[in-house]
């Protein structure tokens, strides 16, 4: 039985150290982000200086999160039989997650976020999602989630009509074998797009736990921070909301903790920390700790991530908790 099965956007996240000019002569604006399609990722990537290559996507990154803070997940998401496709597979598998998916034999190519890092600490991202997009209701396993006390979902994932469907399935079967579901809401823009779906999602009782930050909470109602939090508390069971430099607070019906964020000497790159957030907290959670605590962990789990560049922790989060 696994802690965490997370479920989401399968990419292959590429990294390259690239100079200013190198920017200008790819006709690339620094510092921005853009979705591209197939053969603008595919010209990309061939013009691309020598890259790091490694699985990612958030849910991943939090799959990777929990396994590294000595728990156990597993991971659903989308990848074709290609050379990335391969990469994905073979680099979580390393990491200790269970990925047991079938690499896709039709459709689009493995999707991937292409990342060139300036001199000055700047990341420039090119998304092109591919494969990620298609997932499908066929591509939930029962007994993969039935084996796992709590589905993590990716709002992300929350677009395409086959990957929604994969979501509610999902969570049909997490909640017939008496598991927990949890869903982030990844984004502001992500609920912009679908916050009424969302709320509506926690108004049915159909998410157990929900992960925010200040932004996201503020964007699904709108308001004042403690009128928001209020009407989180009416309407899921467990939520963490994250606010930063000013740490988190964690509702659960009449309880609320307020835990303050694990200092840092120097954040470099906060990519991935809500998604390590969520790895320490859900570890926690599935290992019996008091709610506060499992904040602490998440809040201990970001500050690792944020560090250094990259969304996977650079050392054993179990060794940092111990030591902590």
């Amino acid at each position: 039985m696994n802690d965490v099965l997370a479920i989401g956007n399968a990419l292959v996240d590429v990294l390259a150290t690239v100079t200013d000019e190198q920017m200008d002569e790819l006709g690339i604006v620094k510092n921005s982000y853009e979705l591209v399609d197939a053969e603008m990722a595919d010209s990309l990537y061939a013009a691309m200086p020598p890259a790091v290559e490694i699985s990612g996507g958030a849910a991943a990154n939090t799959a990777v999160g929990v396994v590294s803070m000595g728990g156990s997940a597993a991971y659903i998401g989308r990848v074709y039989d290609d050379q990335l496709g391969g990469i994905f597979a073979h680099d979580l598998r390393a990491t200790g997650v269970d990925f047991e998916c079938p690499l896709a034999d039709d459709g689009p190519p493995t999707g991937r976020a292409l990342t060139l890092i300036t001199p000055d600490a700047n990341r420039t991202f090119r998304t092109y999602l591919g494969a990620a997009n298609c997932l499908g209701p066929d591509d939930i396993d029962e007994r993969v989630v039935a084996d796992a006390e709590v589905t993590y979902l990716e709002g992300y994932l929350w677009d395409p009509p086959d990957a929604k469907d994969a979501f509610r399935k999902a969570m049909k079967l997490a909640r017939e074998a008496g598991r927990r579901v949890s869903l982030t809401l990844s984004d502001p823009f992500c609920v912009q797009n679908w916050g009424g779906e969302f709320a509506e999602l926690l108004e049915r009782g159909q998410i157990d736990i929900l992960f925010a930050n200040e932004a996201e909470l503020l964007t699904l109602y709108p308001g004042t921070f403690e009128t928001a939090i209020e009407r989180i508390r009416s309407t899921c069971p467990l939520a963490a909301i994250t606010r930063g430099e000013h740490g988190a607070v964690i509702v659960s019906g009449s309880e609320t903790h307020e835990v303050a964020a694990a200092p840092v000497d120097d954040v470099v790159d906060t990519t991935g920390a809500g998604d390590l957030y969520a790895a320490g907290f859900l570890f926690g959670l599935t290992h019996g700790e008091p709610l506060a605590r499992c904040g602490e962990l998440g809040s201990l789990c970001a500050a690792e991530v944020i560090s250094h560049v990259g969304a996977r922790p650079q050392r054993s989060l179990a060794q940092l908790v111990a030591s902590s």
